[in-house]
């Protein structure tokens, strides 16, 4: 199974793959990549949106995974920060949709909980765990992108389970 995991960000959105290998002595988690897609402040909104959408597009192409796993949204105080989130995550489900590949969204609760066992754990843990759990030789960069890389670990994780125990989800 290769997922794609985004992380939305007004600044900088994340994006990771990851590979369950199963074909291994003993199967493992795999990363195939990760990295940011920053957006200029400088542009308006719609060009950013469209630099995502396009970016987003070129590396499932690319990645060809078989599931986009993303974020759920969440509530913020300030709902103009939160607005500005849901339309860079709405070009992702759109990206993921075009490509005609299914989404799985899950709350970052769930997510930092999978990775780290701490569902209110920092940034810093997240990365800690993700590069412990892949293997990595160091700490995923930008934090983007490591928790992307999160967000399709937990996928893996939970798809594994679902397998296993149709019922459990």
């Amino acid at each position: 199974m290769r997922v794609f995991g985004i992380d939305c960000g007004t600044e900088c959105t994340g994006y990771g793959i990851v590979e369950w290998d199963d074909t291994a002595r003993f199967p493992q988690l795999v990363s195939l990549g990760a990295g940011g897609i920053r957006l200029p402040k400088k542009e308006p909104l719609s060009q950013r949106l469209a630099l995502v959408y396009a970016e987003l597009l070129a590396l499932l192409e690319v990645h060809r995974p078989d599931v986009v796993a993303v974020e759920e949204v969440f509530y913020s105080v300030n709902a103009k920060s939160a607005l500005k989130l849901g339309h860079i995550r709405g070009v992702a489900l759109l990206a993921a949709a075009t490509a005609n590949l299914p989404v799985a969204e899950y709350a970052p609760l769930k997510i930092k909980s999978t990775v780290t066992g701490y569902g209110l754990a920092q940034k810093q843990q997240v990365q800690f765990m993700v590069a412990r759990l892949l293997n990595l030789s160091a700490l995923p960069e930008p934090a983007d992108a490591a928790d992307a890389l999160a967000i399709a670990i937990c996928h893996i994780q939970h798809a594994q389970t679902y397998a296993m125990h149709p019922g459990a989800l």
